[in-house]
């Protein structure tokens, strides 16, 4: 495992400097007024010197009513469309070329923390070759104790395995940790959560930001593992804690997020895997995922078991195009290169090993 002590390259200089001037917090919203009201005050109040900005993807309630009722100060930019997460930020974001920085990816279900951004900001000021980072995510909840869980979106960090399955510090499955401060360190990741991910203008724009056949979900693990392709680096700061109410969209047992995770994670690893390692780690994700698909059907949840099948037949439909964002995108990392690995297979150490906690895998890096 790689140690979380201070960069090398950090200055005292760089950590001075708290001011985020250069940084637009961007929330994309989509008939979220709810959210808006309930967390978007914070977000003022604990972003000194942001601009704070709410893209709109066509909401159909009165979010763009509450937004010059109640803030006026906020920044809108109306997408005309849903276009869902990839195209929203993408279409948001070449808006304010030359105009940032930093950008922050925010969902609106998202509560900020006084402090929650300047220690992000230091740790991209401090070193030029991070590209992206994101803050400790835990539980929103009226219930402290809740409060002290970490949330699936990112939690202490993303990580992959060796058939690129994602998962966290923090939360392996469905398998939750209390925040101790076993977190709080700043390290190398796989992967940065898009609920709450601060990354460098010229990184974003340099790869043309996210992937939009994508849509949603898993984009934000394409988008980082893209830019440690580039030669970037992603970073975990522990410093930073944001509370995330999560699913917001779609809930997790929502068919259409399964079919979204399923044939989303194929591209992930067909797009991002070295070509030595691709084809069995092709082979390995395929049979895990139709032995995911058996245990839906198994467990009556046949809605599920048909979005794995329209999921595979999906992502074979597009496999031209997948080819030419490959090329576009080459993957010049393997597995023992990457940040943020796990050399062994997640499913077989939490289902088959019974392996339950981060701190259970003893081959991360």
């Amino acid at each position: 495992m790689a140690s979380g002590q201070p960069l090398a390259e950090r200055s005292a200089s760089a950590i001075a400097d708290t001011s985020c001037a250069d940084v637009a917090v961007v929330i994309l919203n989509w008939n979220g007024r709810d959210f808006l009201r309930q967390f978007l005050p914070a977000v003022l109040a604990h972003s000194a010197g942001a601009t704070v900005l709410v893209a709109d993807n066509a909401s159909t309630d009165d979010s763009l009513a509450l937004l010059r009722a109640e803030f006026p100060t906020v920044r809108v930019l109306e997408n005309g469309a849903n276009l869902g997460f990839c195209e929203g930020y993408n279409l948001a974001l070449a808006r304010l070329r030359g105009e940032f920085r930093y950008y922050v990816l925010l969902n609106s279900d998202v509560e900020v923390t006084p402090g929650w951004l300047a220690p992000q900001r230091a740790l991209l000021e401090a070193n030029p070759r991070i590209a992206a980072c994101q803050p400790k995510i835990r539980q929103f909840s009226p219930d402290p104790a809740m409060r002290q869980l970490f949330e699936y979106a990112g939690a202490g960090g993303g990580y992959l395995d060796s058939l690129g399955y994602p998962f966290c510090r923090g939360r392996l499955f469905d398998t939750l940790e209390t925040d101790t401060g076993q977190y709080d360190d700043v390290r190398p990741v796989a992967w940065a959560t898009g609920a709450c991910l601060l990354v460098r203008a010229e990184a974003w724009h340099a790869l043309g930001g996210l992937e939009a056949a994508f849509f949603a979900h898993m984009e934000e693990i394409d988008f980082c593992w893209r830019l440690q392709n580039a030669g970037w680096q992603v970073w975990y700061q522990g410093s930073s804690t944001v509370f995330h109410v999560g699913g917001g969209t779609l809930h997790k047992s929502n068919p259409r997020k399964t079919y979204l995770n399923f044939r989303n994670g194929l591209a992930l690893v067909y797009l991002n895997t070295h070509p030595a390692e691709l084809p069995a780690v092709l082979i390995g994700r395929v049979a895990l995922d139709w032995v995911a698909a058996l245990r839906l059907l198994l467990q009556g949840q046949t809605a599920d078991f048909r979005a794995v099948l329209r999921a595979h037949w999906h992502f074979m439909r597009r496999l031209s195009y997948w080819r030419k964002r490959r090329r576009q995108f080459p993957a010049r990392l393997r597995l023992s290169e990457r940040a943020g690995t796990y050399a062994g297979s997640l499913v077989w150490a939490y289902f088959g090993q019974g392996k339950r906690f981060f701190r259970d895998l003893r081959s991360e890096k």
